[in-house]
Parts: C-alpha cells; sequence; structure tokens
C-alpha cells in the first residue's frame, strides 16, 4: 500500500489532479452511480495509508453522501488516515435554532464529518456564533485557512491603485478586509447591513464621503443570490465611487446573475477557485498544498 494518495469528487478532478502533481503524489476520482430511485453507488480508488479526500462542497447534498459512502470504503481498504480538504465547506452558516423545530445543520454536518475524517481543511469557512473551526470539530484536527494572501498576491501583481478603498458588506467581513486592506496597504471600510430574507438587503454608510472619487474594491467570502453585492454596489456609486469591483472567496451564484451584476454598475467580479466556476481567477492550489505537506512525512514513516 502506498504512502499517499487523493481521491477527489467527480467535479474536483482538475484541482485535485494540480494539487496532486504539485505533492507529488497519485491522484484518483471516486466513481458516483446514480440508480434509477435516486440512490448512488461510490466507488473509491486504491486506499493508502494517508489518503486525501478532496471536493468542494457547494451543491452539498449528494455530496456529503459520496463523501461518507467513499469514507467507508477507504477505512474498509486500510486507509489508517483521512484528510477532507473542502475549500468550501457547505452547512456551516445555520448554528443555532431561530424557530421551534427547526434544525442545526452545522452540528449535525459537523458530526458526520467528524466520525468520518481525522482532519478537515477548509477555506474561509461561512462561522458566525462559533468563534473557530475547532469549534465545530471538537474531536479532529481541522484548518479553516485564509484566502487573503492569495488574494492580497492576485492584487499586488496587478499593481492596484492606491486610492482604493476595500470594503466589506457586513461586519462579519471586518477581520478579512482588515486583513486585505494591511496586506496591500490601503484604507477599509465596513457597510451596515440589514437582511429582510436570502435576497433582500439594505446597506447604509457610517461615513459615504470615503468612497467620493475613489475605486472600491468589495470584498465577501460568499456570494449566492448576488442581492448583498447588487445593492453594495448601487448604493456606493451613488455615493461617488469611480468603480466598483468585487472579489469573493467562495462563488456560489449561478453564472447567468452575472448579467444582473453588471447590470447594477458593478465593473467585474473574480472569485478564487474554492468552487469551479466561471469567476474563477485566483488559485488555491499553493495554500493547500502546503497545508497537506506534512502528512506526507507522516504517511511515509
Amino acid at each position: 500500500m502506498s504512502g499517499a494518495v487523493i481521491q477527489c469528487l467527480p467535479d474536483a478532478v482538475n484541482d485535485a489532479a494540480r494539487i496532486a502533481a504539485q505533492l507529488g503524489v497519485p491522484m484518483h476520482p471516486i466513481e458516483v452511480h446514480r440508480f434509477p430511485d435516486g440512490e448512488l453507488r461510490v466507488t473509491a480508488g486504491p486506499a493508502a495509508r494517508t489518503t486525501i479526500l478532496y471536493g468542494s462542497l457547494d451543491r452539498p447534498n449528494e455530496k456529503l453522501m459520496t463523501l461518507l459512502f467513499a469514507a467507508e470504503a477507504l477505512r474498509r481498504g486500510g486507509a489508517r488516515r483521512l484528510v477532507l480538504v473542502a475549500p468550501y465547506l457547505a452547512y456551516m452558516r445555520q448554528d443555532a435554532a431561530f424557530r421551534p423545530g427547526e434544525a442545526i445543520s452545522q452540528k449535525v454536518v459537523g458530526r458526520l464529518l467528524g466520525q468520518a475524517v481525522d482532519r478537515i481543511v477548509t477555506v474561509d469557512a461561512h462561522l458566525h456564533r462559533a468563534a473557530t473551526i475547532g469549534d465545530v470539530f471538537p474531536d479532529i484536527e481541522a484548518d479553516d485557512l485564509s484566502a487573503m494572501p492569495a488574494i492580497a498576491a492576485t492584487l499586488r501583481a496587478e499593481n492596484v491603485d492606491p486610492a482604493t478603498v476595500v470594503m466589506g458588506p457586513d461586519a462579519e467581513a471586518e477581520p478579512w478586509v482588515a486583513d486585505l486592506a494591511t496586506r496591500l496597504g490601503l484604507r477599509h471600510a465596513i457597510a451596515c447591513k440589514e437582511r429582510h430574507d436570502d435576497r433582500s438587503v439594505d446597506v447604509r454608510f457610517d461615513d459615504a464621503t470615503l468612497f467620493a472619487g475613489r475605486p472600491v474594491l468589495l470584498v465577501d467570502d460568499i456570494v449566492s443570490s448576488g442581492g448583498t453585492l447588487m445593492t453594495c454596489t448601487k448604493a456606493l456609486l451613488a455615493s461617488g465611487a469611480a468603480s466598483v469591483d468585487a472579489i469573493v472567496t467562495h462563488a456560489l451564484f449561478p453564472p447567468e446573475l452575472m448579467s444582473g451584476l453588471l447590470s447594477a454598475g458593478l465593473g467585474s467580479i473574480r472569485s478564487t477557485a474554492s468552487v469551479p466556476h466561471p469567476t474563477n481567477a485566483i488559485p488555491l492550489d499553493a495554500m493547500l498544498a502546503e497545508a497537506l505537506r506534512g502528512e506526507l512525512a507522516g504517511a511515509n514513516q
């Protein structure tokens, strides 16, 4: 049995292959067959002592079942250590019950994955009341990597305008917006957001004059419906911003929404490669490979 291998979900072959090449380990796609009744037959490749499961958990329901089935097969095949690399980790936002009978999805998914694997590596997990990813997975190793160094490297190579203001859509964005602005030597600001439902929000700014005549870079961890991005863009342009562009870690919105975002006045939107999407422009391969290098030393002992 080999020391280490990467096994990936079917839609993650290209990303997994690049990381496998950086680490110098083999890579096998997990095969998924759908029966007429909707059930799945999952077939993993050959197990290794350390097996890295790679797949982003956008459209998560079938993917979660696939990963759980693959983990069972790999354990039975001799894998001693399973490491899940999920650049986007689903079901992290629901960490409390707001109505009677409402499920807390973070607890359920945290328990399922925590029992299936020995370590989880993700990027900019969408946490609210949980202080760290370790609170979600208290019994295993868990790493929540920041995409900001990769985003900063991309912008630095482009010689971003020093007048740019880095803008976060709400208070939750403060840590990564401040981090990115500091790395680039730029000013930053945070909007005050009031959410009405999944698609409707209002925003206001403490000092709208900050944006007058300046380019603004909107930075967010997730874009799913695009409502916040559209509202912020319109408000910033109304406040006199010279231009508004956006960078997001996880692009979950349907590609056809792009026309609506551009019609709202957004100059461009780019995302990291955490989720396969037409807006992908910022690779995470080197960061993820570096986080996994320690696994190779242990696999060969």
